[in-house]
């Protein structure tokens, strides 16, 4: 009888713990290393490299985008990881206007934004990242349950900010003035 106990113990209960072990490991901390460039910093989107509206004037995109991009798009698929380009602090995890859901990591005088992230944050204002760590991952075109949003695609459903696609804004700050992202990269 203690033999059949120890069976269904280990056939049922202890795959579950591993399984939620794997997954604690993945939210908190999962990093991948690459190699620093000369600014100190990495890629925030490893596999994927094409800027599909780079920084400055711009025809705008979609209904609440600037005419003046403040960024980097760089298009990927929902689910996409986005890691820390620098050891910094999150000091940002929320919906903010055009930039839809966005991840503000900080560090010496560097605001860098990372915006139209899925809304399923892995990371908390106040925590502590290093480079290459995961942070979060790109978020869908169309989120739902955000009361003040007015950002709306071509059917009339919610966007993750001024978007048509998917994709990551980067935004890089030095001393509070937006900067183009590709000079640091």
């Amino acid at each position: 009888m203690f033999i059949l106990f120890l069976i269904f113990i280990s056939i049922f209960f202890i795959p579950i713990i591993q399984c939620n072990d794997i997954n604690q490991d993945v939210n908190n901390g999962e990093i991948i290393n690459l190699d620093p460039n000369k600014y100190g910093f990495i890629w925030p989107i490893p596999g994927y490299t094409k800027i599909s509206s780079p920084y400055g004037k711009r025809q705008a995109p979609t209904g609440g985008a600037s005419s003046f991009h403040y960024g980097c798009d760089i298009p990927a698929p929902q689910g996409t990881k986005l890691i820390a380009i620098h050891d910094g602090e999150i000091t940002f995890t929320n919906f903010l206007g055009a930039g839809g859901f966005t991840i503000t990591l900080s560090f010496d005088n560097y605001k860098v934004t990372y915006c139209h992230v899925d809304s399923n944050f892995i990371v908390s204002v106040g925590d502590i990242v290093k480079q290459g760590q995961v942070i979060g991952y790109v978020g869908p075109k169309n989120v739902y349950n955000v009361p003040w949003n007015p950002y709306k695609d071509s059917n009339g459903n919610p966007t993750n900010g001024a978007t048509t696609g998917c994709h990551l804004h980067i935004g890089f700050r030095v001393d509070d003035k937006y900067q183009d992202p590709m000079t640091f990269f």
